[in-house]
């Protein structure tokens, strides 16, 4: 029987020491303080937590995570959306009478919805249930003072669902009837969309756009390269780099090895000498372009690939623009928010990691309880599932991957730039992990240190950090001396 593939169960343990050593220096408060106490390894962090509280509660970063005001509403309604329209279903306060309906997805029809709630009950307060906490439904809601949207985990309504349709049958307008049922009876255990600044808000959505247009960049040289070995494989052996603008304006030039042959000498050095490239390599080019062999000649072969190739390069020259014009955009506006100064020192942070965890961390410091919240948030931490005579440790499968991803390769990058970040690696190395699990161990310690200098807003030093370590004795420092 295959083990149910959740991360929120009942009775479930968050088990990191099953995975890594344990926690060394990890195991005090404040990692950039001489205060100490007691030695405590990854288990320690890993407290029974009830699944269904604590997957609404740590569903976005702009989820409010104070304990949410008594406040009165007049209305509740439970919104399950759609591309095209959405299943609406609401009751009056103090009514059972529950009343469902259609929305089209439309502003139009979103703005005359809310402004009818509005007229009937006199602009008092709305609750309002649904699965998201963002998009453009959320901004259309939003704009709408009197609507307060509580937001709910997807898999919360398909666990609620199924407790009680063991069929497992489906439909909006009843989804949108349990997400009312969790707001009226569950609302304890909801928390109010609270949206941080404006700021933050425009930069989680450029860093996480300009992430994705770096995938596409990776594609797209992909599949150029796996283009150009049928036919001109001598290129891919020129240029190292793919994602670069001489590679594209070198294939827009000459798309084929008899294009090049075909270029005087002077022309090609011309072409080398504008984009800065260094004498010795032009030469190293010119000769190999001489002496090289064309794969093959077929027609049927080369014309096909050579349309392709000018394909995918005017793509990729237009995904290298994006990508410049993201980053400065984020270099414009990531320095204006009061807490980049923490990230931006940062060992290997630059300007694409410095937003990036300035977003990952947000501004919101009620957020997370403990640096634990965040890294079992986030997926660095690891899950372990029991039952009966059965174990089970696995990293977390429900968790917002591009949160995890931003840590684990920020933690990659700081192993070149931080002398312990790197002995730590190499520790773990030592002992057996993988890379990837090594680099996650990486993530969950830098979490801890970060988290601290985030809540006290204090820049992270690194000279403060390893003075600490040596007044622990952590088990780190005799791998720090025999690396040194």
């Amino acid at each position: 029987m295959c083990p149910r593939m959740t991360n929120h169960q009942w009775g479930a343990y968050d088990a990191f020491s099953f995975s890594f050593a344990s926690a060394g220096a990890l195991a005090f408060a404040n990692e950039c303080s001489g205060s100490a106490v007691l030695p405590a390894h990854y288990i320690a962090f890993a407290e029974r937590q009830l699944g269904l509280s604590r997957l609404i509660r740590l569903i976005s970063p702009e989820v409010s995570m104070a304990h949410p005001p008594t406040q009165e509403f007049a209305a509740f309604v439970g919104i399950d959306w759609a591309d095209t329209s959405h299943a609406v279903c609401l009751q009056a306060a103090g009514s059972d009478t529950r009343e469902s309906s259609v929305l089209a997805h439309t502003p139009g029809a979103i703005s005359a919805w809310a402004a009818a709630l509005r007229h009937r009950f006199g602009g008092q307060p709305i609750a309002v249930c649904l699965e998201l906490t963002k998009g453009p439904l959320v901004s259309a809601l939003r704009a709408h003072d009197f609507l307060v949207l509580f937001p709910v985990n997807a898999l919360t309504v398909a666990k609620y669902r199924e407790a009680f349709t063991p069929s497992r049958a489906k439909d909006d307008p009843s989804d949108a009837e349990l997400q009312l049922e969790l707001l009226v009876k569950h609302r304890d255990k909801l928390q109010k969309l609270s949206p941080q600044s404006a700021t933050m808000r425009t930069l989680d959505q450029l860093v996480e756009f300009r992430r994705r247009l770096v995938e596409d960049k990776v594609r797209l040289t992909n599949r150029l390269t796996s283009a150009l070995k049928n036919y001109f494989p001598q290129v891919l052996h020129w240029f190292a780099d793919k994602d670069t603008t001489i590679f594209c304006d070198f294939l827009t030039q000459w798309p084929t090895l008899k294009a090049v042959h075909l270029a005087r000498r002077a022309t090609l050095e011309r072409f080398f000498r504008q984009h800065h490239v260094q004498t010795r390599i032009i030469a190293q080019r010119l000769e190999a372009i001489q002496t090289a062999v064309p794969l093959t000649t077929d027609e049927g072969v080369v014309t096909p690939h050579v349309c392709l190739v000018r394909a995918l390069v005017a793509q990729l020259r237009a995904t290298l623009q994006a990508i410049e014009d993201f980053d400065r955009a984020m270099a414009q506006l990531a320095p204006t928010h009061p807490d980049f100064a923490l990230f931006q020192a940062l060992p290997g942070a630059g300007p694409v990691f410095a937003p990036r965890l300035l977003v990952a961390f947000g501004e919101q410091r009620e957020r997370y309880t403990s640096a634990t919240d965040l890294q079992q948030y986030a997926g660095i931490a690891p899950v372990t599932e029991r039952s009966g005579n059965t174990c089970w440790v696995h990293w977390r499968l429900q968790c917002p991957k591009f949160l995890r991803q931003t840590f684990v390769e920020w933690a990659s990058e700081s192993i070149r730039h931080s002398f312990w970040a790197r002995a730590y690696y190499a520790q773990q190395r030592a002992r057996g992990k993988t890379h990837q699990a090594a680099t996650r161990a990486l993530a969950f310690k830098w979490i801890r240190i970060l988290y601290r200098c985030w809540q006290t807003s204090t820049p992270y030093d690194e000279s403060t950090y390893l003075n600490a370590l040596v007044r622990r004795g952590s088990p780190l420092i005799r791998h720090l001396a025999s690396a040194s």
